[in-house]
């Protein structure tokens, strides 16, 4: 008879239902019931997790081949740039199982899903949008344009574009879909690109202005950075447009 600790390893082992675990259903012994209860659990996550992931995958057939999904981070901060993707996926999207909108994971899975998303894209594409332009145009058409130059900058144009609750200045046939990010895994995977990218950034800042704590906060309106900007004042990297920055100034 196998013991509990070799039925538990070869449970945490096994990715799918095998013949040999029927008889486990009828040990009585509560360890080797505990891990099959664990597995059972796992199992149900794990098909839970696969059906989502067929969702989106559907979702974006809809809209044809070669979609590109757009997404954005960093329209509410006080700071730093606004950052939007487009990427294009390929249709076998397994690889990225697990891929969801990015404030939905942690930090650590974000920077897995985000070298994911890069190697096994068909086209994707990054763009900046400065402190000075968000200021000059104001932050909804900054993103708009924004989002337009990702699209454009993609190797591989694509037929058909969903964008996450935008509407873009681009030629191309395109959608504008409500929580795009949750429905959609070409914009979910754009939604990765753009959070990690621009916290890459924001951390870089940190190290020229240590005193704003950027990494925490990524320029965000916390406490800590309302004080920070209390203590400091602003600097070039922030928003004059966006308040209390701009009574700050004017003061």
């Amino acid at each position: 008879m196998q013991t509990i600790k070799e039925i538990t390893l070869a449970l945490k082992a096994a990715t799918t239902y095998e013949p040999w675990m029927e008889a486990l259903q009828q040990d009585s012994r509560a360890g080797v019931q505990k891990a099959w209860q664990q597995f059972i659990k796992r199992m149900k996550q794990q098909q839970q997790l696969q059906q989502e992931h067929d969702a989106k995958i559907a979702f974006d057939a809809q809209f044809g081949q070669l979609v590109a999904g757009v997404d954005e981070a960093g329209r509410g901060p006080l700071a730093g740039p606004v950052v939007t993707a487009a990427v294009i996926l390929p249709e076998n999207c397994q690889a990225l199982l697990g891929l969801n909108d990015s404030k939905q994971l942690s930090k650590d899975a974000r920077e897995r899903m985000s070298l994911l998303v890069k190697e096994h894209a068909l086209s994707y594409s990054i763009h900046f949008q400065n402190v000075n332009s968000i200021d000059e145009l104001n932050i909804y058409e900054a993103t708009k344009q924004s989002m337009a130059a990702s699209v454009k900058r993609l190797n591989i144009q694509p037929k058909f574009v969903i964008v996450d609750a935008m509407t873009l200045p681009i030629i191309t046939p395109q959608q504008s879909i409500i929580k795009g990010d949750a429905k959609s895994l070409a914009i979910a995977a754009a939604s990765i690109l753009a959070k990690t990218a621009r916290d890459h950034y924001m951390e870089e800042l940190a190290k020229e202005f240590p005193q704003y704590g950027f990494e925490q906060h990524a320029g965000y309106g916390t406490k800590q950075h309302l004080e920070a900007l209390t203590k400091y004042g602003p600097t070039i990297h922030h928003r004059t447009s966006f308040e209390p920055i701009k009574s700050m100034l004017q003061r």
